[in-house]
């Protein structure tokens, strides 16, 4: 491993600090940031408007741990899951995710996961590290690539659905957005990004406070906690009362609804009591459900619910005008779909 500072994590302004102390121009610092995050460039070599002697004093001071995408795979759908080669070697997975009007990157957060969800395979890798924010940013970058060569259009919109609990790393995530987000950066819409969240209060409260303009999703599954505690044992800590108190104040602050996911499986949350709590939670803030097609993961446990109580749930969800969509998985074939991530890699 070198011992050379990875040179993504200096700001701006320490950039320029850098080349004064060097004797050299401070605009050179917004040269070198403008090839690291607008030009997205891996080696130092790439920056052609620098003359050779400045490279070299870069490659001698500093390294640019870039991703590299390690075996790519294409699903019959047009889905695409990477397998994802940090610098210390350890992996991630990342998707593309296309319609016929847009695609979409479902990037990683963690490497493997904070929480102990017992229907996704992620959980079970246990959290090795958070992901540095240029490691989230390069995820996109390459993805951006991909729709481009195989889709003929740029990346339109991001989730945080990947590997690892987003709020579990926070500063980041937001990080990463913000280079996103920036003129400097991609330069994408934060309205077209979604954090996806399995509920932590505290967290969701600070992102209210902090005022970011993406989307908020919570992946729900049950809104009796002890049928979510059953699944989702981190409920126990968090439980459905304080994720509801959270998500009132992110209302109050951003006036945003959020997108509730939810997975019916078979013999776990198909009654009808389910549903009216489901319906009863909805009630707090304005919201909208996607029901999600689950995807085993080599288990007897989770089964997919029948279409029946998939239609149950629409029905009542619709008679109490709560906006419902159904999410039909994409990538199966290559366990590229919700929940698979690490599944078979």
């Amino acid at each position: 491993m070198s011992n050379k500072k990875d040179i993504r994590a200096l700001s701006k302004d320490q950039l320029r600090d850098f080349f004064v102390g060097n004797n050299d121009k401070a605009f050179r610092g917004n040269q070198v940031y403008e090839w690291l995050w607008h030009k997205a460039a891996h080696s130092f070599d790439d920056m052609t408007n620098l003359s050779k002697a400045t490279r070299q004093m870069l490659d001698e001071n500093f390294v640019i741990n870039h991703i590299e995408v390690d075996t790519m795979q294409r699903s019959n759908d047009g889905t695409i899951k990477n397998a994802i080669k940090l610098h210390d070697g350890l992996i991630v997975e990342s998707v593309l995710i296309p319609t016929e009007t847009r695609t979409t990157a479902c990037v990683s957060s963690q490497v493997g996961c904070s929480l102990d969800c017992k229907f996704c395979a992620t959980a079970r890798l246990k959290r090795m590290r958070n992901l540095n924010a240029d490691e989230i940013y390069d995820q996109v970058v390459a993805i951006d690539k991909q729709s481009r060569h195989y889709h003929n259009h740029k990346l339109s919109n991001i989730v945080f659905m990947g590997m690892g609990e987003p709020l579990m790393n926070y500063k980041n995530v937001i990080k990463a957005i913000d280079k996103i987000t920036s003129p400097e950066g991609l330069g994408m819409a934060a309205r077209r990004i979604t954090l996806s969240t399995s509920g932590v209060p505290k967290m969701i409260k600070k992102m209210a406070d902090d005022e970011v303009r993406f989307n908020l999703a919570v992946s729900l599954h049950s809104a009796i906690d002890e049928v979510r505690t059953s699944i989702m044992p981190f409920n126990s800590t968090f439980p459905l009362h304080d994720l509801a108190d959270s998500l009132k104040y992110w209302y109050e602050k951003t006036k945003r609804k959020v997108t509730y996911e939810y997975v019916v499986w078979n013999g776990i949350n198909d009654r009808k009591e389910d549903i009216d709590a489901l319906i009863q939670f909805c009630k707090h803030i304005p919201c909208k459900v996607n029901l999600i097609e689950y995807n085993p993961i080599d288990d007897g446990e989770f089964q997919q619910a029948s279409e029946r109580a998939l239609n149950n749930y629409i029905s009542n969800l619709e008679m109490n005008d709560i906006v419902v969509n159904v999410r039909r998985s994409r990538g199966k074939d290559i366990d590229a779909a919700c929940g698979q991530l690490a599944n078979k890699s």
